[in-house]
């Protein structure tokens, strides 16, 4: 792309049409990848990086790109769809749209079911519950923080059964649960905690899709309840009704 000056109707501040160039770049498929960095937007715009800089924030609050620490800024690619059906989980929608899943364990520990949890699970409130903390991948890059319970004894010693494989539903046909189903979902945006944005490599005010989910096995003896926080920007949820 060749070096242009930006022109804008008088009293528009600059960097908005900044902005407008570089959305109409994006829209056309002239602007894909990552982003030339602030320096070079600069120099091709012939501004100062703060006014880049401006142009740039606004792009991200309307979702056109992403920024990665470390990394740069990235054009936003197609949103991924999470389609919510009574026996699929987000493994199957990756696998539906060809796309590589995997899960990375970040924590496992036992600890007595709050009344919320146990409520969800169907137990008594103080119940041993399996808590996992995890990262939900799509072809390596983090597109969800999760943390799930599971009723205790009956899960005991599922943690290391799950590290060894790439999806929740993987795990449990490894102990012998088939077929199972969604009881419950609970959608809502809420504003991620700063560890949640961390690993989602977002901004702390950008609201994530919230997901609750409750699964039975084939007899409609509860047996997860799962909290899903997805970037808003990298997943949609999809209703299937079955």
């Amino acid at each position: 792309m060749s070096e242009i000056r930006a022109s804008r109707p008088a009293g528009t501040p600059l960097w908005i049409s900044i902005e407008a160039a570089l959305n109409d770049d994006i829209l056309q498929g002239r602007l894909q990848g990552r982003l030339p960095n602030e320096q070079q937007l600069a120099d091709r715009f012939h501004v100062n990086r703060h006014t880049v800089r401006q142009a740039v924030q606004s792009l991200q609050a309307k979702g056109l790109v992403r920024v990665e620490h470390g990394r740069g800024t990235f054009v936003q690619e197609d949103m991924i769809d999470y389609r919510l059906g009574r026996s699929s989980r987000f493994s199957h929608s990756l696998a539906r749209q060809h796309m590589l899943g995997d899960v990375a364990i970040q924590s496992c520990a036992t600890e007595l079911a709050s009344a919320d949890v146990a409520h969800l699970l169907d137990l008594p409130v103080a119940s041993p519950v399996l808590r996992v903390e995890s990262l939900d991948l799509a072809d390596d890059k983090v597109v969800s923080v999760c943390t799930q319970y599971f009723p205790l004894p009956r899960f005991e010693g599922f943690a290391d059964n799950y590290r060894t494989h790439t999806s929740t539903a993987a795990a449990f046909a490894a102990i012998g649960i088939d077929r199972f189903s969604r009881v419950l979902s609970r959608i809502s945006a809420r504003l991620p905690s700063s560890r949640v944005a961390k690993a989602l490599q977002q901004p702390k005010t950008q609201p994530v899709l919230y997901v609750e989910s409750v699964y039975a096995d084939a007899d409609g003896v509860r047996i997860e309840y799962g909290i899903t926080r997805f970037n808003g920007h990298a997943v949609q949820v999809v209703i299937e009704p079955d």
